[in-house]
């Protein structure tokens, strides 16, 4: 993903306060491999931005934190039935971001791909939906702030790209943000084709 934009840009966009800036992370390629500390809006306090949530949500019951890769992202059809996810549903938070990044496969086994960079057209400024969780190590006490992004069917501009798996994360219309925090918006409501956002994507490598 992308976030290209300094942190007072943020703060303007969502009327929100920041609440480390040294801890803010903008950079124009953000590796979920790396498990970063990405900007998020939890529902509990939405006029504050959180530094200190890394991508890859670890539920509370877990042992370790070895299976992150698997939980980057959720799918929203079965979130609900899903253990890791199920717990924390309630859990609602936008993750912020001015892009991301899918590659489109160009033979049937990925080695040769074109990768694009898809933006909101609604807002340069946008926000993924998202969930949240804290666990606490077992082995130290040490606690882990975490979170997940959704994931649903490819709308047609994402299908072009994302062309093996077809799927995308959800991101939210500004309208519709507050609801998501509230809970006004259900899973089922965020599920494409029901639920699309206009996106343009460019091809960058």
């Amino acid at each position: 993903m992308q976030l290209r934009f300094p942190f007072k840009d943020v703060e303007d966009r969502f009327d929100a306060e920041i609440d480390d800036d040294t801890a803010y992370l903008q950079s124009e390629d953000i590796n979920g491999f790396t498990y970063p500390n990405v900007p998020i809006i939890l529902n509990e306090n939405p006029k504050q931005i959180r530094t200190d949530y890394s991508w890859g949500l670890v539920p509370e019951w877990s042992k370790n934190t070895d299976f992150r890769k698997n939980t980057l992202i959720g799918r929203v059809e079965s979130i609900e039935e899903k253990p890791t996810f199920a717990e924390v549903t309630h859990n609602r938070c936008l993750v912020i971001s001015s892009g991301f990044y899918e590659w489109r496969w160009l033979d049937e086994k990925g080695k040769n791909k074109e990768k694009y960079l898809i933006i909101n057209q609604e807002s340069e400024i946008f926000t993924f939906a998202g969930l949240y969780s804290t666990w606490k190590n077992p082995a130290n006490d040490e606690v882990l702030n975490s979170f997940c992004i959704m994931t649903t069917e490819a709308n047609k501009t994402m299908e072009y790209i994302h062309n093996y798996k077809k799927r995308m994360p959800i991101i939210l219309n500004k309208k519709d943000e507050n609801d998501w925090l509230t809970g006004k918006l259900d899973f089922k409501d965020i599920t494409y084709p029901k639920y699309d956002t206009l996106l343009y994507a460019m091809q960058v490598g």
